[in-house]
């Protein structure tokens, strides 16, 4: 079943999906006071049918446990729909697993619900924003030796094969690439991740395990491209560094 409210200008459109329908009617009122224009669905075939058809989306955002087809058979189905559609996840199911499993298949980003609205809106419009660089300009590819950053459209080449980077990845890459040849703290690494200032977890190894954990993404993505891939190095206690070889 869908509710699809009336639609204002300016506004951005999502598709949401979510089994539970008070959670949905109620994150529908804060989407749409938030400058959201949510279509939402309580049925994942149901959204996949609508986009499918046409339904006008900028992104999908998707609980990850639901009957029938659940928030990762979403994603897989959408992709393989040729539906190039980035999707969020907003779930209870907030453990390390599900977040490593739902970026692992493309996710842009994922999200607990116990964050709460204001956090969540947050976080999809720091995802949806346009990249743009000084005076609103266009921020400019960038090469870096082996390495190519389409940045309008987040396409990382490495020896001119596609890698297949999340949106958020692509972000992380580029902050060190921008930076090649230069040590990049943690914390700037987490502010690619998660935007400049959000809050962490308790304690150090709050952004810590999760910069080690898209690292750690972000090189099995690039040696699947090319096994001998070592551009990305650690620097222990400190953060990451991009070597560009030429």
């Amino acid at each position: 079943m869908a509710t699809d409210p009336p639609i204002a200008s300016g506004v951005r459109r999502l598709v949401v999906i979510d089994d539970d329908r008070l959670f949905l009617d109620v994150f529908a009122a804060n989407l749409t006071a938030g400058g959201f224009q949510p279509t939402c669905f309580d049925d994942a075939e149901a959204a996949l049918a609508a986009l499918r058809g046409g339904l006008p989306a900028a992104a999908c955002v998707v609980d990850l446990d639901m009957p029938r087809l659940d928030g990762l058979g979403f994603l897989r189905a959408l992709k393989a729909a040729g539906l190039a559609l980035p999707v969020v996840f907003v779930t209870s199911h907030a453990a390390p697993m599900f977040e490593e499993a739902a970026l692992g298949e493309g996710a842009v980003e994922f999200i607990d619900k116990s964050r709460g609205a204001a956090i969540i809106l947050r976080r999809l419009d720091l995802v949806l924003r346009p990249r743009a660089g000084p005076a609103g300009g266009k921020i400019p590819d960038l090469r870096c030796g082996r390495l190519t950053l389409l940045v309008a459209s987040r396409r990382a080449l490495w020896l001119d094969r596609e890698v297949p980077l999340s949106r958020t990845e692509f972000d992380v890459v580029h902050v060190l690439a921008t930076a090649s040849g230069r040590d990049v703290s943690y914390r700037k690494v987490y502010d690619a991740i998660k935007g400049e200032g959000f809050m962490a977890g308790q304690g150090e190894d709050g952004y810590r395990a999760n910069v080690r954990a898209t690292i750690k993404r972000i090189r099995r993505k690039f040696e699947s491209v090319d096994a001998a891939f070592d551009a990305l190095v650690a620097y222990p206690g400190f953060g990451y560094r991009w070597r560009d070889d030429g």
